[in-house]
């Protein structure tokens, strides 16, 4: 647990309890995070702890206080059954009314700035809507998998600022029936945007949970930020960010300096020779010993083309080198040739907030391989260094290596 819980005043005189979680430069634009029928437990306050690293000052109310307060469940049959049971007596208005006390408590303290989000799974899935359709001070609202949406569709006609449904295409407490209700009802306005998650289940964005789904739970993750981004902010400057990194890796080779552009946990992966590193330790040990100063000297990186989302780069670069050293992460246990290497490379490169996150490398190995003369090419679908010239000249001969192509060009002449 990274927050700290405040105490969140409502109607009346009474208190209830909040988890507060803030982002790394203490202050960023608010998020109030509606949780699953388990309460603030642990996993809801990780969510916050993410968002918080994402840039924002997220507040997790405590939803069933005026049944039991307090209360954290896990995911046990038996928890299971309690947690059922809070939800059929839960007052979704009264529900509303205490995220509008999450509102207000969270405008109130200095680490919050600028606007205010709502985000919501599940129970909170649904109360995130109702709060898109009730409160006019929800700048943006994010539902993953609400419950019961379908119910309360009449109250779109009210709809505040912009709303994100994530839905789960397998979803049990939201059917086919109910999603298609909502697409009908939603899905032409300008300020809402749903997606569905193929083959996935209720709860798919809950990490170690039955139903987690990678794939799914990072893509909508990004569709979420994107839209906060959007409509609350913050806003930072990833070129610039990425732009330092590699000047740390590449230029000045200080490994220390490369690090504190990264979040405390990040991790590396060069798809094609699976190198790099997962955590702190693991990825700062790999860009000592086998990355910063593992380069070549004439090692050049010429860009091509670059992609700015909201939480991520994708660069398109050349990447070159004569290979007068053992390149651990490209060519582990490969003795130096002095061959000479030119390689298009793509990074793909994720950020939350302002620190990098992950980095997903990808080249062809086969045509570094071919360059360095331990592949021969003669009839195999590769090629060397013309992968590169083509990606600088597109008017280079295309289809080289088809030899179906060939013979059709013949046959036309």
């Amino acid at each position: 647990m990274k927050g700290r819980y405040i105490e969140i005043p409502c109607a009346g005189g009474a208190t209830f309890r909040g988890y507060l979680a803030t982002p790394a430069n203490g202050k960023g634009p608010g998020i109030v995070l509606c949780h699953e029928i388990f309460g603030v437990n642990g996993t809801m306050r990780e969510v916050a702890d993410y968002y918080a690293e994402e840039g924002y000052t997220v507040l997790a109310p405590d939803l069933f206080w005026r049944t039991e307060p307090g209360i954290e469940l896990g995911y046990s049959a038996e928890d299971a059954e309690r947690a059922f049971a809070l939800y059929r007596a839960f007052d979704h208005d009264k529900g509303v009314e205490d995220i509008d006390a999450a509102i207000s408590a969270l405008g109130s303290i200095p680490e919050c700035v600028g606007q205010i989000g709502v985000l919501g799974f599940c129970l909170g899935g649904k109360l995130a809507y109702l709060a898109a359709c009730r409160l006019p001070r929800v700048a943006c609202a994010v539902s993953y998998y609400g419950v019961g949406i379908e119910t309360a569709l009449g109250e779109a006609e009210n709809l505040h600022g912009r709303l994100v449904l994530q839905i789960a295409e397998q979803d049990r407490f939201c059917p086919a029936e109910a999603q298609q209700q909502i697409k009908a009802a939603l899905s032409t306005r300008e300020c809402v945007e749903i997606y569905t998650y193929p083959g996935v289940d209720h709860a798919f964005a809950r990490a170690r949970g039955e139903h987690w789904d990678k794939a799914a739970a990072t893509m909508a993750h990004q569709r979420s930020v994107a839209a906060f981004r959007r409509e609350i902010g913050p806003t930072f400057d990833l070129s610039s960010l990425w732009e330092a990194h590699l000047s740390h890796e590449f230029t000045t080779r200080d490994v220390d300096a490369t690090m504190r552009t990264m979040v405390p946990e990040p991790y590396v992966n060069h798809i094609p020779t699976m190198t790099g590193g997962v955590g702190y330790s693991e990825l700062k040990r790999f860009y000592r010993h086998h990355f910063v100063h593992n380069n070549p000297p004439d090692t050049t990186i010429t860009p091509v083309s670059r992609t700015v989302g909201a939480t991520q780069i994708v660069d398109e670069l050349l990447f070159s080198f004569t290979h007068t050293t053992e390149i651990d992460w490209m060519l582990p246990g490969v003795a130096p040739t002095g061959k000479r290497v030119e390689i298009p490379l793509v990074a793909i490169v994720k950020f939350r907030g302002d620190k990098l996150y992950h980095e997903h490398i990808y080249w062809d190995q086969a045509s570094v391989l071919v360059q360095i003369g331990l592949l021969e090419p003669e009839g195999l679908p590769v090629a060397g260094a013309e992968t590169a010239h083509k990606l600088l000249d597109e008017t280079l001969p295309s289809n080289t290596l088809m030899n179906r192509w060939l013979r059709d060009d013949s046959a036309k002449r």
